[in-house]
């Protein structure tokens, strides 16, 4: 006999397979395969009393103060604990129960309907304009052309174009600016057809540049502002495009005067919930989630959404991650733009464990390289 322990990231379905396990077991083995840690805050003391029991019964666990037995303060913070089997379970049992447990069982659902993990899209990053925070991300109209099929050939899924730089502190400029920016380039993409090729996304929040891009065949809009312009998702919704919604606290030439928040993953759910509902009465049918690393956020911040971006993958749309050669990594490891290219990957390759599908990026074979031999690792039993 030999015991082997195994990865908690494991493909539990082709483990399953591989021991030709009966096919009726096959989904309740894969379910007690997966382990949850649900943090709730301010849980009613009741609550926390008999979800902790319950939680017991079944062979899960719910971590207290130890002061909650005596309810010593009438609201606690607690851990929840067990495997997608036991969640699911408490998720029925608890729908009966009081103190605010119905509401927290419908909650537990919502995790539970998370959708399936899909594959990475690589999305590379193409700036027309002069002050981008990274030079060689940079492009003249007459490189247009040819850089965007250097991308194509290096591997890139979907190439974002933008004419405005979103850098903090950054000087915002006219509609009409940025659309005589990026007009020559989108002409020439259009011309050369390019758009039958490859998904082609413009990073703008403007409806002059975006009406103009979707007239020449762009598939995507990539809005910083989340879609806050009624016309752009009227636009986004007419021609039937993707919308990416970011997140983003104030403007980009104030975001990052000291940001704060009082509960960062409950407003920014918040926040990605009414703008769901607000592009979906715009019939705008696919729609992406960008935390927005960098945009109004402090470090701990961009660490704590990049830890636990599964956080939102209970709102059910896929989830863009862009931290390429941001300024966060060289608050953790000095370094100039130019030196963050294994800092961008540590982040990527962990936001796409944790839950990213499209990963933004300057650095287009680099990043391809880098996922499939993290994929090959993943996928080897």
């Amino acid at each position: 006999m030999f015991i082997r322990q195994l990865s908690h990231e494991i493909n539990t379905r082709a483990w399953i397979e591989k021991l030709n396990v009966e096919g009726g077991g096959r989904k309740i083995l894969d379910e007690k395969m997966h382990s949850c840690l649900f943090y709730i805050q301010e849980l009613h003391v009741g609550a926390a009393n008999i979800l902790k029991q319950d939680a017991l019964s079944i062979g899960a666990d719910l971590a207290v103060p130890k002061s909650t037995i005596v309810c010593k303060e009438p609201y606690v913070d607690c851990i929840l604990m067990g495997t997608r089997k036991h969640m699911q379970i408490l998720s029925r049992k608890e729908l009966a129960q009081p103190f605010g447990l119905k509401e927290l069982a419908k909650e537990l659902q919502a995790f539970l309907k998370e959708p399936e993990k899909k594959s990475y899209q690589i999305m590379g990053v193409m700036n027309a304009n002069d002050d981008s925070f990274y030079a060689q991300s940079r492009f003249s109209e007459k490189e247009a052309v040819s850089r965007l099929h250097t991308m194509v050939e290096e591997g890139a899924d979907i190439i974002d174009i933008g004419a405005v730089s979103s850098r903090p502190g950054a000087t915002q400029i006219s509609e009409e600016e940025e659309l005589e920016r990026l007009k020559p380039i989108l002409d020439s993409i259009y011309t050369h057809k390019l758009y039958e090729k490859i998904e082609l996304s413009l990073d703008s929040y403007a409806p002059l540049a975006i009406s103009y891009a979707l007239e020449r065949g762009f598939h995507v809009i990539n809005d910083i502002t989340g879609l806050q312009n009624d016309e752009v998702c009227r636009l986004v919704g007419s021609y039937n495009a993707k919308a990416v919604i970011m997140h983003m606290q104030g403007r980009p030439e104030n975001m990052q005067e000291k940001p704060s928040y009082e509960n960062l993953f409950e407003e920014m759910e918040n926040f990605f919930t009414e703008r769901i509902d607000k592009a979906e009465s715009f019939n705008i049918k696919e729609i992406v989630l960008d935390v927005g690393i960098g945009f109004g956020k402090s470090l701990d911040d961009n660490l704590s959404l990049i830890h636990h971006l599964g956080h939102f993958k209970k709102l059910n749309k896929e989830l863009l991650i862009g931290a390429s050669r941001k300024s966060m990594i060289d608050h953790i490891s000095p370094s100039c733009p130019q030196q963050r290219l294994p800092g961008t990957l540590a982040v990527h390759l962990k936001a796409y464990d944790n839950g990213a599908s499209i990963i933004r990026t300057h650095d287009v074979k680099e990043h391809l390289q880098a996922f499939k031999v993290h994929q090959a690792i993943l996928n080897t039993l």
